[in-house]
């Protein structure tokens, strides 16, 4: 299966589940937050580790970062939650930062992989 196929089968899904269609929204809304010392988005990087989306309108995401040394410890989490809270129909976005498990460079997708030259 092409991943053209693919897309138009999960944009088909979202069409018909509103709840898919919010949490496609609320993945392209976390792919515009990069860490800047590394040029591909956070998602990609297998920074995000959990998506729920509340009954509310709420929206809880748990995520880590490459070290707990990372110099935008205080910025990145709150970069994700304005992003999220800028997609209709969310409502409030809470952002924790977690260390388990700890991130390892095979948590990247392969796009980030080949973006980053580490396949």
């Amino acid at each position: 299966m092409s991943d053209e196929t693919t897309q138009n089968e999960t944009q088909a899904v979202a069409d018909d589940d509103p709840q898919a269609k919010l949490r496609e929204d609320i993945i392209a809304a976390v792919k515009t937050c990069y860490d800047p010392e590394i040029p591909v988005d956070i998602w990609e990087l297998g920074l995000i580790y959990r998506v729920d989306i509340l009954e509310d309108a709420k929206v809880e995401i748990d995520m880590t970062l490459t070290s707990p040394m990372c110099p935008v410890a205080g910025e990145l989490p709150a970069q994700v939650q304005m992003a999220v809270e800028t997609v209709d129909w969310v409502k409030e976005c809470k952002v924790e930062v977690v260390w388990d498990p700890p991130w390892r460079q095979d948590m990247m997708s392969e796009v980030a992989q080949v973006q980053l030259d580490m396949f």
